[in-house]
C-alpha cells in the first residue's frame, strides 16, 4: 500500500497534466474554438489592431501555451524521476533531466499524432520541436532555481544569524 501511494505522489501530478494536454489537443482547443475567446480579449485589450496583428498575437499566445505546457510537463516528469531514489544526495543530475527532456519530447510527438485524428486540428514537427523546447526551458528554469538556492545566504531567522557571526567573532 506504501509503494502505491508513493507512485501516486510522483507520478500522479504527471499523469492528471499529460490528461490535460491530451484534452487540450481535442477539438475543444483547437484555433477556431480558442480564438472564440482571445480574439475578442485582444480586441477589448487592443481595439485599434489590424486584423494581422490580432491573428499574430493569438498564434503568439497559442504557441507560448504549448511552451508552457512542456515547461510544466518537464518539471513534473523530472520531480518524478528525481525521487525514484531518495537517498541521492545530489540534486541536480544531468542525465534525469535528459531522461526528463526524452519522455516530454515523447509525449509531445505522440500528442501531435493524436492530433493527425481530429478534424479540426492537425499535427506538426514543428510543434513537437517546440514543446520539446518548452521542455528543456522548463527544466532550465528548475536547474536555475536549484543553482540559485544553492548560493543564496542560510535564510535562518536573524538572531540565529547573529549567534554565528558573533561565534565567527569569537574564534
Amino acid at each position: 500500500m506504501r509503494k502505491l501511494w508513493q507512485f501516486t505522489k510522483l507520478w500522479g501530478p504527471v499523469l492528471v497534466w499529460i490528461s490535460i494536454i491530451f484534452a487540450a489537443s481535442s477539438d475543444a482547443g483547437s484555433f477556431q474554438h480558442t480564438s472564440r475567446i482571445l480574439v475578442p480579449l485582444v480586441r477589448w485589450l487592443f481595439p485599434h489592431l489590424s486584423e494581422e496583428a490580432v491573428h499574430a498575437i493569438v498564434v503568439t499566445i497559442r504557441k507560448g501555451a504549448h511552451l508552457s505546457e512542456y515547461a510544466v510537463l518537464a518539471a513534473l516528469l523530472w520531480r518524478a524521476l528525481r525521487s525514484i531514489r531518495q537517498r541521492d544526495p545530489v540534486s541536480w543530475s544531468w542525465p534525469r533531466a535528459g531522461s526528463a527532456l526524452g519522455l516530454a519530447a515523447l509525449y509531445a510527438a505522440t500528442d501531435e499524432f493524436h492530433q493527425t485524428f481530429v478534424p479540426s486540428r492537425q499535427g506538426s514537427v514543428w510543434d513537437v520541436l517546440l514543446d520539446t523546447g518548452g521542455a528543456c526551458l522548463g527544466l532550465m528554469i528548475l536547474w536555475g532555481i536549484g543553482r540559485c538556492r544553492k548560493h543564496l545566504p542560510d535564510l535562518a531567522p536573524l538572531s540565529q544569524t547573529r549567534d554565528r557571526e558573533e561565534m565567527r567573532d569569537i574564534s
